[in-house]
């Protein structure tokens, strides 16, 4: 036993311990710092620079093959009536919850008066894409140099048409074609987890660089952060909380089902969500709740998996409170054709964002460079985000429960639709 200690190594405890636990105190201990040591603590800054390029380095490969993994995994055969049905559902609500993120953004202002841009960051021109020239340029002209670049909306555009072909030729009657589909499918889904290994290495490193982060944060600005970040937290939460009462409550009313009966069906697999943090994980509960809805297997078999890889209502809330957050806290708010590429890149995002805790944090940087506002390491944009990364655990607890919580209402909307609802559990 003493030899097996001996092989863990002096860092065990660290790795061992809560990853949450860790960049929670890895957020207060730097505010502490940084308010306390003041301009004395700001050569930490490399080591939060590091973090930030660290978080780049996997946004494009990450994106890019969940996304192909993920519309590849859609048969063909399937997208009948209950696929396209399904589908719909959750691009719409998707819409719905970035739009209503960003309406209690503008109206709240959490960050407005921040000026992170002050100082040496406030000489760097951040540009403004024009919507017309953000819509064209979705369609690449050269994947491979939106790869090299890391284009987002070309990226996920290649992406979703590459993952569809390969849908389609899995499907083929020729054994040779089918099989070289096979053989790429398979190798993105090893590219896939080995990118969520290579995330959960650099979620190692997330204490440290939100340390450095928010300690220079602290030392440059001072206290008055603290309330933009809370008001951030209570934005998203309200807009959470609004989307389920108003957009899935008027789906189940439309639809003849109550939402006071859902939630007390859905609340098993909504807390496991809360907690767990994670749409795939949930997964059992989610299909266990869903079957005592009274949805037969073979539509909760297709919807709820695919859902816990493209649905992310949550996540898509979270996207627009955040993106303007940033914008406001460098001191430079969005246009409305700005927001209105906001909601069509968190839209097009969320089919991509892995159904594992703090995947949406890493696709923050895609809307985020949508947008014009790069997450550069020294500037103003990266010390915005680093705020919200410190609380971004707060905040992933609500959207994952938001986002199981839309798949469940979507496949008893499409089952119901179907006639193959069983509503005896709704009448009781």
């Amino acid at each position: 036993m003493s030899g097996e200690e001996e092989k863990k190594g002096f860092m065990d405890w660290y790795f061992r311990s809560n990853l949450l636990m860790r960049i929670l105190i890895g957020l207060i201990f730097g505010a502490i710092v940084g308010l306390l040591a003041g301009p004395y603590i700001l050569w930490v800054q490399p080591f939060g620079d590091l973090f930030i390029r660290l978080l780049k380095m996997i946004t494009v490969p990450v994106i890019f093959f969940s996304l192909i993994v993920g519309t590849a995994s859609i048969s063909p055969k399937r997208l009948g009536r209950v696929g396209v049905k399904i589908i719909l559902y959750y691009l719409v609500t998707t819409v719905f919850a970035v739009a209503i993120g960003l309406i209690f953004t503008n109206l709240f202002k959490p960050g407005a008066g921040l000026e992170l841009a002050v100082g040496e960051a406030a000489g760097k021109e951040l540009t403004r894409p024009s919507i017309i020239n953000t819509l064209l340029a979705i369609v690449p002209t050269n994947p491979v140099e939106a790869l090299a670049k890391g284009d987002v909306l070309p990226i996920i555009f290649f992406a979703i048409f590459f993952g569809i072909g390969l849908a389609v030729l899995r499907e083929s009657e020729k054994e040779d074609i089918k099989s070289a589909a096979d053989v790429v499918v398979t190798f993105a889904n090893g590219a896939v987890e080995v990118m969520y290994r290579v995330v959960g290495w650099v979620l190692q490193y997330a204490p440290i660089g939100v340390f450095a982060l928010i300690a220079v944060v602290f030392a440059k600005q001072g206290p008055k952060v603290v309330g933009p970040l809370a008001l951030v937290t209570l934005t998203v939460y309200i807009a959470l909380v609004v989307h389920v009462l108003v957009v899935y409550g008027t789906f189940l009313r439309v639809f003849g089902l109550r939402l006071g009966k859902f939630l007390k069906m859905a609340r098993e697999a909504m807390i496991t969500a809360f907690v767990t943090r994670s749409s795939s994980g949930t997964l059992p509960v989610t299909m266990k709740n869903t079957e005592n809805m009274g949805v037969p297997r073979g539509i909760y078999s297709f919807t709820l998996p695919l859902g816990a890889t493209i649905n992310m209502d949550g996540t898509g809330i979270y996207q627009g409170v955040c993106a303007l957050f940033v914008a406001f806290a460098i001191g430079r708010p969005l246009s409305f054709s700005e927001q209105m590429i906001v909601i069509l890149t968190a839209t097009l995002a969320s089919i991509g964002t892995a159904g594992v805790p703090g995947a949406g944090a890493i696709m923050l940087l895609l809307v985020l460079d949508s947008v014009g506002l790069p997450v550069e390491p020294g500037s103003a944009v990266a010390a915005a985000y680093a705020m919200i990364l410190g609380i971004d655990a707060i905040l992933d607890m609500g959207r994952t429960c938001i986002n199981v919580t839309g798949d469940m209402v979507g496949t008893a909307v499409v089952a119901k639709s179907e006639g193959e609802l069983d509503i005896t559990n709704w009448e009781t």
